[in-house]
């Protein structure tokens, strides 16, 4: 299988050229290098809309493609207005009505779906995002499929803004593919930077025997932390106490533009295994805690692995809030512990 790409440069602002970020290569592959985008284009777009200074908010569109038969996609480009923080872009099969004017929306609520039938499909932290999938993996999309965009957006800057997003899917042959891509989201919530100081948290999720690695091949990997972020490393081992074999550490995590890390080759997790990882943040300069939320003002230690063959999408958390010595594990959805996860987002 050649070398897989997902190319992430940076832009200033969708108006501006993009430019190489100090970390724009890994193992020697230049991100610039990306297979050129091809096969037949199906665009989305989110917004605008007026985003005022000091404003943050999270909203939602739902939107049907104009495909008149299922297609295979295969390569994506999102592009994000200066103001956005996060894109997620969902394969929706839950909502049937179209909502083309962005409303308040319940973060990571598709992810965390109790039915499984909204799955995200890509998160975008990049301001201009290329993702192409390995060989013969792609995206399965029905005819006029239902898309739902989320956006979490926060103008930080001294003057009012136009928030805005554009997706590209590029589809190609379906006879080229074999294989579904999916997502699994990662991480805890067990956040609590006190004043005036910094923090580390480090922690092992096991993965649940429902939700078996083994045999699959995890290719990307990006780490998520909000403003106070300093650090993302991420390991893969059999167990709590087996061997870690590194798979994310970026020199250095930049927080707002994170790096996405091919795995060359890919990995995968072995049975009753799971992943160890570690986060560590700056300096608290508030006069307040700050713990796990959403917010830009809030902290996250979370990670995003792209994998196949797909077995749906999965937020998975490890918390020692509860579950004794070792805490506890839950993948959603399909752990009880699921809509308690969701009203923490």
């Amino acid at each position: 299988m050649r070398r897989i790409v997902l190319a992430c440069v940076l832009c200033s602002s969708l108006a501006t050229a993009c430019h190489k970020t100090d970390d724009a290569t890994v193992d020697g592959k230049n991100f610039d290098d990306a297979p050129a985008l091809s096969g037949d284009e199906y665009s989305l777009t989110w917004g605008p809309v007026p985003v005022p200074v000091g404003i943050e908010n999270t909203q939602c569109i739902w939107v049907k493609l104009s495909n008149d038969q299922p297609i295979k996609v295969h390569q994506m480009h999102n592009a994000l207005s200066i103001v956005s923080h996060h894109l997620i872009v969902y394969k929706d099969d839950h909502d049937t009505t179209e909502q083309t004017t962005p409303v308040a929306c319940q973060p990571f609520s598709g992810a965390l779906n109790a039915t499984g039938a909204i799955e995200p499909l890509a998160i975008t932290q990049k301001h201009d995002d290329e993702i192409t999938l390995p060989d013969g993996v792609a995206y399965t999309l029905a005819a006029h499929q239902m898309m739902k965009l989320e956006m979490h957006y926060i103008n930080s800057t001294d003057s009012d803004q136009m928030g805005s997003a554009t997706v590209d899917l590029f589809a190609a042959d379906p006879a080229t593919i074999h294989d579904e891509a999916g997502i699994l989201f990662a991480g805890s919530p067990d956040i609590n930077i006190p004043a005036g100081q910094s923090f580390m948290l480090h922690q092992f999720l096991t993965l649940p025997a429902a939700f078996d690695l083994s045999t699959s091949h995890v290719f990307a990997i990006t780490g998520h932390e909000h403003k106070l972020g300093l650090d993302v490393q991420v390991n893969v081992a059999p167990s709590r106490t087996g061997t870690m074999t590194p798979v994310y550490s970026p020199m250095p995590f930049q927080w707002a533009e994170p790096l996405t890390q091919m795995q060359n080759p890919d990995f995968s997790v072995p049975q009753g295994g799971g992943f160890d990882f570690t986060c560590k943040w700056n300096v608290n300069t508030s006069n307040t805690a700050v713990k796990f939320g959403e917010s830009a003002n809030d902290e996250m230690c979370f990670f995003w692995a792209y994998y196949w063959p797909s077995q749906g999408s999965r937020v998975c958390i490890h918390t020692t809030q509860t579950g004794g010595v070792n805490g506890y594990d839950a993948c959603c959805p399909g752990d009880s512990v699921c809509s308690l996860i969701q009203q923490q987002f």
